[in-house]
């Protein structure tokens, strides 16, 4: 971590970006666990809510999982903190912990299980893709505030979309196992039913 043709073009974009200002940290404060958490504890309630209602089967699996997700992201992410030790950017105090970016973390997670969580309740395409959008441009504005900021290195904002990456694609898979199609579809019928004799006639 102390050389390199990565890490000195790291240096340069940061440099260029930094620019440190009241919008930015506004933006950065988006990751904050005191902001995205409790986001995220909204859209849990809702579709636990919603889910109970329809009368789902183990409706409280799906919010389960991504809180489960969430409470993983201290987990995995202050071990790599520790093994790196990156040091911060010249406005920030002198120290190791800043590489992945525990902020661009904690909003990948929270804005994207919630998204992942909500999509399927949403009734039209121009709400789920409003919603899409949403929360991308959530993301990118704490990763853009944190750098202009001056609170990490692009790296380690990257860093963190890689491995929020895999945590959010596992938490897809698993709700596509729960619901293939969607609370939407509650309706069809189970394959392994047999359909009626009745229900073969031309």
């Amino acid at each position: 971590m102390a050389d390199g043709p990565l890490l000195r073009l790291d240096e340069r974009v940061s440099r260029a970006l930094l620019h440190p200002d009241r919008a930015s940290e506004l933006l950065a404060d988006l990751g904050n666990i005191q902001v995205a958490v409790p986001i995220l504890a909204v859209a849990l309630g809702y579709v636990a809510l919603r889910a109970r209602r329809t009368g789902a089967d183990r409706w409280w699996a799906e919010p389960a999982a991504a809180a489960v997700l969430m409470a993983l992201v201290p987990v995995v992410i202050i071990p790599l903190k520790d093994l790196t030790a990156r040091h911060g950017t010249h406005v920030m105090p002198p120290g190791p912990g800043y590489y992945p970016s525990g902020h661009t973390a904690t909003a990948a997670v929270a804005y994207g299980s919630a998204t992942l969580l909500l999509l399927p309740w949403l009734t039209t395409g121009r709400a789920r893709r409003a919603l899409v959008a949403l929360c991308g441009l959530a993301v990118l504005g704490v990763s853009f505030g944190l750098v202009r900021r001056g609170y990490h290195w692009p790296l380690d904002v990257v860093a963190s979309w890689c491995l929020c990456a895999v945590l959010l694609g596992s938490l897809w898979l698993f709700l596509g196992r729960r619901r293939p199609y969607g609370p939407r579809g509650a309706n069809r019928p189970d394959p392994r039913q047999r359909p009626s004799p009745s229900a073969e006639r031309p």
